[in-house]
């Protein structure tokens, strides 16, 4: 690491860490449930769950698992909201010496359908909201086992079954779906398989720091997203780094177990799931929030109890501060308002200390490096504007197109190394191969600075890929799907700056039917096309500005969307 970075790094910070002192990300566990056993690991909707119960679960669903005759390291999907069922299941299927493949549950059938056979999941577990979008595909993918939760399966009792009721019967947010029995595949209800489970014991696995853990899918510039293939040995990094960062401002609690730390980010998400790898590390609990789209549930929760640590992307802090109940919320015991997923602006920053007393830190991390890259101080109690320095164990550098590294001061490609960086892209060795510098550096796509002090600040981003609120969206995607829709000639998509998105998508549409409106457009990427991906403005073009071999330009066609 650069002389300057360490330099300036914060006090009681280590420069590197072990993952080495783990076998595999399971034995990280295992040690964490039992030394934390007596402590809450989550509340949601009021029911707690102690890590004893994580352990029980959690080693039931993955007996459950091996029962299935699955093979080592099979991929597992999981396709679930923030509910306690999501982290028994990552800990089941890692447990079990399998991999976690993480599904975005609002994805469309087409997404889904290309997740679950790129990734050759043969299982899946899945909330009962989205087994209709299953449905659509399943016959077309390799699953052979599903397990179906419902939303009040882990919420106790009476509780539980009236939230499963309210959720189908008054919500009617459960579409009515039916999944085939053919080709031998089973469809078991979540508590189903944990009681069958129950009964059998959890053999232990072979495997090692270097497993695969995760498969974590990410934009593709193909149109196609790819998974990010994240070993044993980059997860406990990954945690171990972030527990070396973050300790220093959540000590201030006194006692580790009292840490009350937000999970308002999708878990799916590799910004969340870190944060929750980093809970179970410190034995600190988590409160889960299934929508924090509803904003007044939302500040409600956090009204409830002190907090002290609130990782959110930019827009999320946004949704906050334009509350008028956020004044009656405590804030005294926040010490961390980590932003990250996205740029963080400083009007945002500034208007969130104005209102919480507490300073918002940016970090900058990808997929590809289990979310963690650079960070600044957590004691910093001002927006720095910059992304901060590279934590323990991480080098950056600013190189160019030739791979050769940059002086402080000059922008270039922001490349990174560490334990925590991904092995490569599954089953795309051309892919891994463009995203590696010949000394072992992943290219990250982002235009950066390092300044003289080792901070770095993101000044572009190399690649066209769009921003929404925290999502990468990847134009070439949504070009595909639109090309299709009958009409269109031809369409380029761009971002355009958004206050409340960070940025939005534009489609630029040459249409060859002049009775095609936006209205159609819109509806036709409605149904195939997730939320974040849908775009927010369609303008129609005679013609769309090109190279003099065909090639759309959209770097000119971004000056027009603003």
């Amino acid at each position: 690491m650069q002389t300057s970075v360490l330099k300036n790094y914060p006090a009681g910070v280590p420069h590197t860490v072990d993952p080495e002192q783990y076998r595999s990300l399971g034995q990280l566990f295992e040690e964490s449930f039992k030394r934390y056993a007596d402590r809450p690991f989550s509340v949601c909707m009021e029911k707690w769950m102690s890590y004893r119960e994580l352990d029980e679960l959690s080693a039931a669903l993955g007996a459950w698992l091996q029962s299935r005759g699955l093979e080592p390291g099979a991929r597992v999907a999981i396709m679930l909201p923030n509910i306690p069922q999501f982290a028994v299941t990552m800990a089941a299927v890692l447990r079990a010496g399998y991999t976690c493949v993480n599904v975005n549950p609002l994805y469309t059938a087409r997404e889904l359908e290309h997740q679950l056979k790129d990734s050759g999941a043969t299982s899946i577990v899945i909330l009962e909201n989205f087994a209709h979008t299953l449905e659509q595909v399943i016959e077309r993918t390799g699953i052979q086992h599903v397990v179906v939760t419902a939303m009040g399966d882990l919420l106790g009792g009476l509780y539980g079954q009236w939230i499963t009721f309210a959720v189908r019967n008054l919500a009617k947010m459960v579409p009515a779906y039916k999944l085939p029995l053919d080709k031998g595949r089973t469809v078991t209800r979540f508590s189903n398989a944990v009681s069958e489970g129950r009964g059998r014991t959890l053999a232990p696995t072979s495997d090692t720091l270097d497993s695969i853990a995760f498969l974590q899918y990410t934009g593709g510039t193909t149109g196609l997203s790819k998974g990010a293939v994240l070993t044993h040995r980059n997860i406990v990094a990954a945690t171990l780094q972030a527990e070396a960062w973050f300790t220093p401002a959540l000590g201030k609690a006194g006692d580790l177990s009292k840490v009350n730390s937000i999970a308002a980010l999708p878990l799916y998400h590799i910004f969340a799931l870190t944060l929750c790898l980093l809970a179970i590390r410190q034995g600190s609990h988590l409160t889960l929030i299934p929508n924090p789209r509803d904003m007044r549930k939302f500040i409600a929760v956090l009204k409830k109890r002190p907090f002290h640590m609130l990782p959110a992307v930019n827009t999320l802090f946004n949704g906050l501060l334009m509350q008028p109940d956020l004044k009656t919320v405590d804030f005294s015991t926040l010490f961390v308002s980590q932003a990250g997923g996205m740029a963080a602006s400083e009007g945002t920053a500034q208007r969130w200390q104005e209102a919480t007393g507490c300073a918002m830190i940016e970090g900058w991390g990808m997929s590809e490096t289990c979310a963690i890259g650079t960070n600044n101080p957590v004691m910093n109690t001002t927006f720095s504007g910059t992304i901060g320095l590279p934590l323990p164990g991480i080098e950056i550098a600013i190189k160019d197109d030739a791979g050769q590294t940059l002086p402080e001061g000059e922008a270039g490609e922001l490349c990174i190394k560490g334990p925590n960086v991904m092995v490569g892209y599954y089953n795309q060795p051309a892919e891994t191969a463009a995203a590696f510098t010949a000394d072992g550096f992943m290219r990250t796509g982002d235009i950066a600075v390092m300044m003289s002090d080792g901070q770095s600040r993101i000044v572009d981003r190399k690649k066209d890929m769009i921003l929404v609120s925290g999502f990468n969206v990847f134009p070439n995607e949504l070009e595909n799907v639109i090309s299709l829709c009958p009409g269109v000639v031809e369409c380029a998509a761009v971002g355009v700056p958004d206050e409340r998105q960070g940025e939005a998508i534009k489609v630029f549409v040459v249409r060859r039917d002049a009775s095609l409106s936006e209205e159609d457009v819109l509806r036709y990427c409605h149904d195939r096309l997730t939320g974040y991906k849908r775009p927010k403005h369609i303008e129609f073009r005679d013609a769309l500005p090109k190279t003099n071999v065909g090639k759309i330009l959209r770097r000119e066609l971004r000056p027009a969307a603003h």
